[in-house]
Formats: C-alpha cells, structure tokens, sequence
C-alpha cells in the first residue's frame, strides 16, 4: 500500500509540473488570458485558461496513445529518452528566456460568455499542434509511460496535468487581475524568463542524470 502510495503521489506531482510548463510560456494563448483579464476581467481570462487546458490535455493523450505504442522501447532507453528530452527542453528554455512575447489584439470589453471564452481557448490552443513536440520531452524527462503502471495511475496522472495547467491559469490571472493597472508586455517577459529560467535548470538536471546512468559514470 505504500508503494502504491508513493507512486502515485509522484505521478502527481511530476504530472502537475507538466501542466505548469505547458501553461506556463507566455505565447499567444498566455497573452489572450492575460488579455481578456485586463479587459474583461479574471474570470474571462481564467475560461480562456480553462479551454486551453482542455486542449493540452487532449493533446497529452494523443502523445500518451503513441507512448503506449513504443512503451517497451521507452521503458528499455530511459536513460537516452531522458537526455533527448531534457536537451529538447532546455533548448524550449532558452528560446523562452530570449523570446519576447508579441500581442494579440483583441477588442476590450468583448463581454464573451464563459461558453465562448473557453471554447475559443480551446480552439486557439488546439490550432498549434507543435506542442506534442513539447509534451513528448515531458513526459520522457518525468518518465510518464511505465510497464509497472495501470490505468489508474494514468487516470491520476492526467487529471494531475489538468490541475497543473489550472493552478497555473488561476495563479498568472489572479496576479494579472491585482496589478492590471501596471502589467505591460515587458511583465509577460519577465514571466517568460523566469519559468524559462525554471525550466532550464530542471532540464539541466534531467540531462545530468541521464548522461551520468546511461554512460554509468
């Protein structure tokens, strides 16, 4: 019972930290949320949120079905998948540090209905399939896909995106919403830096582990 515990208490929090990074980079959906809180206020943004949430997880379960396909090669090159995920990513993490976020311009006061905004962060975020290439390197570096898993700890560790990628939306409109009167481009990059910064030091650390078990140092 504690190893089952365990295991699933660490598919949580590995899945919640997925959520948090796919969220997290202040793109276009990041600065649609951020701008439908300013205009129209936190609840708009956070719909928004919500129906990009949706979406990656969608898309997270598209990656899990071709995990699924190859889990015996993933399960045997761990340690190789891990250094290619974690050099994926911290290249993600560079780009997010140098990168400054561009504006999408939207009409304020839109007055969308919560229907509307999380069905249009729905569609705005499924409309970038690129992400799988980000949600493959996380899954690899958080080693989801495992032989020893059964459906329930994949039933946790996808609702744990879920509440990752919700904790964050609730968070950057919560911060958005308190200090409207001063948050400009230059705020959405520093959030950029600083989960990039964040990002970078953890895939820095999944690439160290990786070299020193697959080359036994």
């Amino acid at each position: 019972m504690a190893e089952l515990l365990t295991s699933i208490f660490t598919i949580i929090y590995s899945c919640m930290i997925i959520g948090i990074f796919l969220s997290a980079p202040m793109g276009p959906i990041g600065i649609l949320c951020v701008q439908r809180t300013m205009n129209n206020g936190r609840n708009s943004g956070f719909f928004t949120g919500v129906g990009a949430a949706i979406s990656d997880l969608f898309y997270c379960l598209l990656t899990g079905l071709g995990l699924s396909i190859v889990i015996n090669f993933i399960n045997d090159q761990h340690d190789l998948l891990q250094m290619v995920g974690s050099a994926i990513l911290m290249a993600y993490a560079i780009y997010m540090i140098i990168h400054t976020p561009k504006p999408r311009v939207e009409d304020k006061n839109q007055n969308n209905s919560v229907t509307q905004d999380i069905v249009t962060g729905f569609l705005f975020t499924l409309s970038n399939p690129l992400i799988i290439f980000l949600i493959f390197p996380l899954f690899a570096r958080f080693n989801f896909a495992s032989e020893s898993y059964h459906w329930y700890h994949y039933i946790f560790g996808y609702a744990s995106i879920v509440a990752g990628a919700l904790l964050w939306w609730w968070m950057i409109t919560y911060f958005v919403d308190k200090v409207r009167a001063r948050f400009s481009l230059s705020s959405m990059f520093v959030i950029n830096r600083v989960i990039g910064v964040i990002m970078l030091l953890v895939s820095i650390y999944g690439l160290f582990t990786g070299v020193t078990a697959y080359f036994d140092l």
